[in-house]
């Protein structure tokens, strides 16, 4: 009986391994012809985030005044208001531009982004609704400009350019730029108004 015992076990360990082995196999299998391998070219169009250190930005350039004729062209003021204020969308513009109290001046992306760079960024991808990534790059860095500009972070006459836009300096400073590692039951970073 005990031999029988050992020979049923053995066959059970055997049919088990013989059963990853199958399934590992399976799991090897081909391919059957679906998709391929993108190009080069495709990732790159894909890859369309852009750092803080603006190393992804294209070419291109672009200023304040241009930016408010595009903002006026393009049909941002019937989101955000002709202003930057008081539209169905979110502000751009704050309500309170001189608090120095940046988290007080309203939730707007060119003060609390902490580059320049993200603004870029989201206007890139995002704008304008239902026709996001129609804007040229031109079009991107004057918006982008326009924006810094009615908050009060660039001069209206600075050209930004690939080289131009990541060293701007934002109202939110490296202050927010790197925040520590979190873990629970750690208590909110001193000033963070949420």
């Amino acid at each position: 009986m005990g031999t029988r015992r050992g020979f049923l076990i053995a066959f059970a360990f055997a049919f088990a391994f013989a059963l990853l082995i199958g399934v590992s196999a399976l799991a090897q299998g081909p391919t059957y012809g679906v998709g391929r391998t993108p190009t080069a070219e495709e990732i790159r169009a894909l890859d369309i985030s852009i750092g803080p250190t603006g190393e992804e930005l294209p070419p291109g350039k672009g200023t304040a005044k241009e930016g408010a004729q595009v903002y006026r062209a393009k049909g941002c003021a019937g989101c955000h208001g002709a202003a930057g204020i008081g539209g169905t969308a979110p502000n751009l513009k704050s309500k309170d531009p001189k608090n120095p109290d940046v988290w007080a001046r309203g939730r707007i992306l060119p003060l609390r982004a902490p580059f320049a760079t993200t603004v870029w960024d989201y206007i890139n991808r995002g704008m304008p609704l239902n026709r996001e990534g129609t804007l040229t790059a031109d079009e991107v860095y004057a918006l982008t400009a326009y924006l810094l500009y009615i908050n009060d972070v660039i001069p209206e006459d600075e050209t930004l350019d690939a080289q131009s836009l990541p060293k701007v300096k934002m109202p939110i400073g490296d202050k927010y730029a790197s925040l520590p590692d979190w873990k629970p039951r750690t208590p909110r970073l001193k000033g963070y108004p949420y």
